[in-house]
């Protein structure tokens, strides 16, 4: 499987859409990126990717990035320094549970829409929507 026939058009939209009702919730910025395959560790290449993505610009350092492998079938879920300086230690592991239990059952899409519906409640404790929060990183769902 490659990052072109990871997703159906109508996945996309699905997963972009809970994209956006989690942001309506939360400042934070939520970016999904699909990619053939990686010759580093998975998070390691996460990291890349995130700031290839110009994640890391975001006004209060609240990206999170749900990075997936898609010939190796791997995910990492990234959150920007903002988040891990206010949230607590254990704050992405049972997100990533969620979505590794779904992967887990050949089930990606829902993984990653349960995943990012997490996110979006965890985040409005720490980053809740303000009226002047702006789209800052595109919902689009990155490939390579």
């Amino acid at each position: 499987m490659n990052a072109e026939e990871f997703l159906t058009p109508q996945e996309e939209k699905d997963i972009i859409l809970a994209i956006q009702k989690a942001e309506a919730s939360t400042s934070g910025e939520i970016r999904v990126h699909i990619e053939n395959t990686s010759y580093e560790e998975c998070m390691k290449r996460a990291e890349e990717v995130f700031y290839l993505l110009n994640m890391d610009k975001t006004k209060d350092a609240n990206g999170v990035l749900f990075y997936v492998s898609a010939v190796k079938q791997k995910f990492s879920i990234l959150g920007d320094v903002g988040i891990d300086k206010v949230v607590p230690s254990n704050f992405w592991e049972s997100i990533k549970d969620t979505v590794i239990e779904q992967f887990s059952q050949g089930n990606y899409v829902g993984g990653l829409i349960l995943g990012i519906e997490e996110t979006g409640k965890k985040l409005k404790e720490f980053f809740p929507f303000q009226e002047d929060d702006k789209n800052e990183l595109s919902d689009e769902i990155s490939k390579s």
